[in-house]
């Protein structure tokens, strides 16, 4: 309740892409960076017929193993680099939530994602506030040597669409963008 109430956003996130998970029915879903599979067990629970969790992290893949495994043979786990490591699609669904915020060339992570994606995207992005701002700047990349990137409504579109991705909904929120792209 606490976090729900400190942290909206995430939840806003997991909710929205329940949500579109809900709309296909038994849906793929491929989740970029899933980690430990936290948003991905509420997908799986809201009717995901199968699900891919592809992370360069195997300590958060083998959380994710632990939190998924009453799914069986829906659940699959990758490590690697999302723009090299093979996968099959398409996927009717793809999920990157607290993706973007460390990634440098959106577009190549986008434009992969659009072809893999035949329906829809379910995304969040960071943007900048003069509040969260320079305390994320500070602690990303001054104490973790972290970059961390931002991004601007007008240039997600440009990116989404650039990734084939034609219906927009772009909702803004207190530090950054939820959005729901469809091809």
């Amino acid at each position: 309740m606490l976090q729900r109430a400190a942290r909206p956003g995430l939840f806003a996130r997991r909710e929205l892409a329940v949500d579109v998970v809900r709309d296909y029915g038994a849906p793929s879903v491929l989740d970029v960076g899933g980690g430990s599979g936290r948003v991905g067990e509420f997908l799986l629970d809201a009717g995901a017929s199968r699900y891919v969790d592809v992370d360069i992290s195997e300590p958060m893949l083998d959380l994710a193993r632990d939190r998924l495994g009453r799914f069986g043979d829906k659940v699959e786990l990758v490590v690697g680099d999302f723009l090299t490591t093979p996968l099959e699609g398409p996927f009717d669904v793809a999920v990157a939530v607290g993706y973007f915020d460390y990634i440098e060339d959106a577009a190549a992570h986008l434009n992969r994602i659009g072809e893999l994606t035949s329906g829809s995207l379910v995304a969040s992005f960071p943007r900048w506030t003069w509040t969260k701002g320079p305390i994320r700047k500070i602690r990303y990349e001054v104490i973790n040597n972290c970059p961390i990137f931002d991004y601007t409504a007008a240039g997600l579109g440009s990116l989404l669409s650039g990734a084939g991705f034609a219906k927009l909904d772009i909702r803004h929120g207190k530090s950054g963008f939820l959005v729901r792209a469809d091809k």
